[in-house]
């Protein structure tokens, strides 16, 4: 059956990872010429993006009911979009994180839209010792059609997580946008060179803590690196602390919109996180042509390739060992920059991620069609 009509669907359209992928998503297949149409409950600064590219979204703001009577807001709110989907007759529904993906299966059966998929972006860390959650996503992974990991590593924990038919599983790899490949102007970053560059909001599971004890062991060695750390987060105070102690020049530059400019005036990209799923963070310095240095969690040895520098998590001392490596060795620098750009080019399209998905939808329609 050919595709012809496609809502996605998320809680918001702020600037985390989900977001920026189905944004991309929505622009490769309006490029293909499929009606697409992105549902959410909230807007965000990825609103903009899209109504630029020409795509509608339709803001499903939550009801008076639901601040009145937070424990009923499910009520009013499957009304409305229930009649929403209605309007709309997708022939698939495809919602991004957690309380989109169960929240909207039910309603897509519920108005027999014929093809319903989940996204899963990340470990399954968060839903760990919570019965209803666990439960809540099994019921609704019943009633989908399927489900689509980032990447092998979220593939293999929402198996052992969800205990889901491994069938209903299709791997479609991160995205990232045509003009990321552009070369940008550096910032202007009032830290001195080397510097190492990592973006990451400041949550403790993001590892800050270890990277600025790496740079700390290595500015006692004589090598007098500095950090630029874009995103915010709960953790800024002690680590901005930490650096602080440390002696190590440390810029926090909080959330940016000039990824890009920051990442070209940097000399290395560090990653130190203890969880991920498929690091958007890393496949964008890789694309700006930053030698990446990356714990082995979740997706970043699948994103890297071989392309770069591999350690454990939650070991200031490997970290240190692989940031001397590059420090110490300009040639080997740029051999990763250049091999990771060039895997970028190729490995992260937006065609690629526009036609894996169109071939999945029309997949499930044809077995639709044949049930």
């Amino acid at each position: 059956m050919k595709l012809h009509k496609v809502v996605l669907t998320i809680g918001q359209l702020g600037l985390g990872g989900a977001e920026r992928q189905l944004v991309l998503l929505a622009i490769g297949l309006r490029r293909a010429g499929v009606d697409v149409t992105v549902v959410c409950q909230r807007g965000g600064p990825r609103l903009e993006e899209l109504t630029r590219a020409g795509v509608p979204v339709h803001v499903v703001s939550p009801s008076p009911w639901s601040r009145r009577f937070p424990r009923l807001w499910i009520l009013p709110d499957t009304v409305r979009s229930l009649l929403l989907l209605r309007q709309l007759r997708p022939q698939v529904v495809h919602a991004y994180l957690f309380h989109a993906y169960v929240f909207m299966a039910v309603v897509a059966r519920v108005t027999r839209v014929p093809v319903m998929v989940a996204g899963r972006r990340s470990l399954g860390i968060f839903k760990a010792g919570s019965r209803r959650l666990l439960l809540a996503e099994r019921l609704a992974t019943r009633i989908t059609d399927a489900v689509v990991p980032n990447s092998e590593a979220v593939a293999l924990d929402t198996l052992e997580r969800e205990r889901l038919d491994p069938g209903k599983l299709r791997v479609i790899p991160n995205a990232l946008p045509p003009e990321l490949f552009d070369e940008a102007v550096p910032a202007a970053l009032d830290v001195p060179a080397p510097r190492v560059v990592c973006v990451a909001n400041l949550h403790h599971y993001k590892g800050h803590r270890y990277l600025i004890e790496a740079a700390a062991r290595l500015r006692a060695e004589g090598r007098l690196l500095s950090l630029v750390l874009v995103g915010d987060g709960p953790e800024r105070a002690s680590l901005e602390e930490q650096a602080r102690r440390s002696g190590v020049p440390t810029a926090f530059l909080g959330r940016r919109l000039d990824v890009p400019s920051i990442l070209a005036a940097g000399d290395i990209f560090a990653l130190p996180s203890l969880q991920e799923g498929m690091s958007n963070a890393v496949m964008e310095a890789m694309a700006a042509g930053v030698p990446v240095v990356a714990t082995d969690v979740g997706g970043n040895a699948e994103a890297l390739a071989g392309n770069g520098l591999l350690c454990p998590p939650a070991d200031a001392g490997a970290l240190a060992d692989r940031l001397r490596t590059l420090v110490d060795d300009d040639a080997l620098r740029r051999q990763f920059a250049e091999r990771a750009r060039e895997h970028a080019r190729t490995a992260f399209t937006l065609d690629a991620l526009t036609t894996a998905h169109i071939a999945l939808y029309e997949e499930l329609l044809e077995k639709r069609c044949a049930g």
